[in-house]
């Protein structure tokens, strides 16, 4: 009776031990549950990969994969110094694992010029600008299934940069929200083609704060906005191909002169596109 009471009770601690080893917590750089392609900064943006049938987690929040594994990560501006994830395998066993996340330091940018009534905006258009910031939120909202992100990104046109992601605003000397875009200066009327394909699921000639603005789903919750725009040249609902020509430059809504501001989104992470183009050029 002894005997058989000690064996019980040894299995019992062995499987609680075996338990707690599967799920604390490790750190990434040793752990073989999720493969990484990407830049672990602020700003940056991840392609991940688990194995097939494997669910993933983060703060709570499920995150989408392709049935091979695949899914997408962003990091916002300010992402904290760690990032957590739960890895739950196909037999039920969940492994928190730790991701290190480098700070960036970010420059300060003042712009003269700006039309005032854009950097002070009157109160009679306090509720076209909240109109303008929920149709840019439903543009964000669907998580599809595609996966055009996979087949890398091009820049959406040639020119120098004179804006970058992250830098602190001020307009006409009046601290501003940080700069979430990679700027282009280019005349009125340049080609913007889109850098990876996707479907559109805004082209609005004019929003308060960004003018034209054209947003295309690249799949899984990412998503590029191109602002300040003159013209569209494609429509909402219509599926682009990586390089198709999908609207031209302006100087519409906040702007001192002509230039593509192009942002990028995961869900509700505002990502570094210069990041994207260099973690995930086409191959």
């Amino acid at each position: 009776m002894q005997s058989q009471y000690f064996s019980q009770n040894f299995s019992q601690v062995a499987a609680f031990l075996v338990s707690l080893i599967l799920t604390c917590a490790s750190y990434a750089d040793t752990n073989p549950l999720i493969k990484w392609r990407g830049s672990w900064q602020q700003g940056g943006l991840l392609l991940g990969q688990v194995q097939s049938g494997t669910t993933l987690s983060h703060n709570g929040e499920l995150i989408k994969t392709t049935i091979d594994g695949h899914f997408l990560f962003g990091l916002g501006r300010n992402a904290a110094a760690v990032s957590t994830f739960l890895v739950t395998d196909k037999a039920g066993v969940a492994t928190e694992v730790l991701f290190e996340v480098a700070a960036r330091s970010y420059n300060i940018q003042r712009v003269e010029g700006v039309p005032q009534r854009t950097v002070e905006p009157p109160a009679g258009q306090l509720q076209r600008i909240r109109s303008d910031s929920a149709l840019v939120r439903e543009a964000r909202r669907l998580v599809t299934d595609e996966t055009d992100f996979l087949s890398g990104f091009i820049k959406p046109l040639e020119g120098p940069i004179t804006g970058v992601y992250g830098s602190q605003r001020f307009y006409n000397g009046v601290p501003k929200s940080p700069h979430y875009g990679l700027d282009y200066a280019a005349p009125t009327g340049t080609i913007v083609v889109a850098p990876a394909a996707g479907v559109v699921r805004m082209a609005h000639d004019d929003l308060f704060y960004s003018g034209g603005t054209l947003i295309i789903d690249h799949g899984h919750g990412l998503s590029s906005s191109f602002l300040h725009l003159s013209e569209m040249l494609v429509e909402k609902g219509g599926r682009v191909q990586r390089g198709e020509p999908i609207a031209r430059v302006g100087s519409t809504g906040r702007a001192t002169g002509a230039h593509l501001d192009w942002r990028m989104n995961w869900l509700n992470q505002r990502v570094d596109p210069a990041l994207v183009l260099e973690s995930f050029p086409v191959q």
